[in-house]
C-alpha cells in the first residue's frame, strides 16, 4: 500500500474504533436496540442523497430488495444489536478486541461453504484467536461473571459479520459499493424500527442528555456513514487482504478512547489476549509467516553458499 492508503487505513481504524466508544457513551442512557435504530437510520439519511446525486436507482420490488434485506440483517441488525447489548456488560476496549475475531470466523465460514480454502496458516490463526479469547475470559470463568455473557454476545456479533461477508461475496458483488451500503442501511432501519417499537418503546424513556445525542450523531456520521465511504474507497484501491489489517488497529483506537474519556481500566489479560488475537490475524492474512519463511529459506541458502 502507498502512503495515502496507509493513511486511509489508520483513519478507518479510528472511525470504527470510535464507534465502540460512542456506543459505550450512549448505552449509559439508552437501550441497545434504540441505539442501533438511530445509528442505521441517520447513516441511511446521510448516504441516500449521495446515491441520488450520483444517479443510482434504488431496487424495485421485493425480490430486488431481498439481497440487501438479508445483508442488512447479517451486517447491521444482528451484529450491532449483539455488540451493543454486549457493551452493557463489557468495556469499550474489550468489545473491540472480541470484534477483532471477525476475520477468524470469516475464514471458517468461507471454508465451510467452499468459498475459500482453509490453509494451514488460517487454521493456526483461528486457534490463536480462540486462545486469545480464553486468555481474556479465563479470570471470569470460575466466578460466573456477567462479563462472560457480554463476551459471548460480542463473539456472536463477530460471527454474524462472517456470514455477512459470505452473503456479500455471493450476492452483492455486481452492485456499486455505495448502493450496497445505502440499501442495507435502509433495510436495517425498517427492521429495527419494528423491533424497537415492540421491544423497547423508546417514547417511554426519559429524554437523554446532550452528551448522548452527540454520541449518537457521531456514531451515525463518523462510525457508520463516513466509515463506509472510507472502507469502500480503500477496498477498491488496496484490496480485501490489506483492508483486513484494520481489525488489528481498531482495538488500539477503542482502548485509548475508552481509557481516556470513560476512565475504563486496562487489564493485562485483555492486552495479552488482544496480542494473541492480533497474531492470529497476521497468520490469517498469511503475509507475515510467508515473509518470515522466505527470509529463513534465504538465510539458509546463503549460509549453504558461503560454506
Amino acid at each position: 500500500m502507498n502512503l495515502t492508503e496507509w493513511g486511509l487505513l489508520v483513519l478507518l481504524s479510528v472511525l470504527w474504533g470510535s464507534a465502540f466508544f460512542f456506543v459505550g457513551v450512549a448505552v449509559i442512557e439508552l437501550p441497545p436496540l434504540t441505539i442501533v435504530l438511530i445509528r442505521v437510520g441517520l447513516a441511511a439519511l446521510i448516504l441516500l442523497p449521495l446515491i441520488i446525486y450520483l444517479g443510482y436507482s434504488l431496487p424495485n420490488g421485493l425480490s430486488a430488495w431481498t439481497p440487501f434485506l438479508i445483508m442488512g440483517i447479517l451486517n447491521n441488525v444482528l451484529p450491532f444489536s449483539l455488540l451493543n447489548t454486549g457493551q452493557t456488560m463489557v468495556s469499550v476496549g474489550l468489545a473491540s478486541i472480541i470484534n477483532a475475531m471477525t476475520p477468524l470466523f470469516t475464514a471458517l465460514v468461507m471454508a465451510y461453504f467452499k468459498e475459500e480454502r482453509l490453509t494451514m496458516y488460517r487454521v493456526i490463526g483461528v486457534l490463536l484467536g480462540v486462545l486469545g479469547v480464553i486468555q481474556i475470559a479465563l479470570p471470569d470463568l470460575a466466578h460466573g461473571s456477567m462479563r462472560i455473557v457480554g463476551i459471548g454476545l460480542c463473539m456472536a456479533g463477530a460471527f454474524s459479520y462472517a456470514f455477512a461477508a459470505l452473503w456479500g461475496h455471493r450476492y452483492l458483488m455486481g452492485h456499486p459499493p455505495l448502493l450496497n451500503a445505502t440499501c442495507q442501511l435502509l433495510s436495517s432501519t425498517a427492521i429495527m424500527l419494528v423491533a424497537v417499537c415492540f421491544l423497547e418503546q423508546p417514547w417511554e424513556l426519559a429524554l437523554p442528555g446532550m452528551q448522548t445525542w452527540l454520541a449518537l450523531v457521531s456514531l451515525a456520521v463518523f462510525g457508520t456513514a463516513i466509515a463506509y465511504l472510507v472502507f469502500f474507497r480503500l477496498l477498491a484501491s488496496a484490496g480485501g487482504s490489506n483492508v483486513m489489517l484494520v481489525t488489528l488497529l481498531i482495538p488500539v483506537s477503542a482502548l485509548m478512547l475508552g481509557n481516556l474519556f470513560l476512565k475504563e481500566p486496562l487489564f493485562i489479560q485483555e492486552l495479552i489476549g488482544a496480542a494473541v488475537i492480533g497474531l492470529g490475524l497476521l497468520f490469517i492474512d498469511g503475509r507475515l509467516p510467508h515473509q518470515v519463511g522466505s527470509r529463513v529459506i534465504g538465510l539458509c541458502k546463503r549460509s549453504e553458499g558461503s560454506s
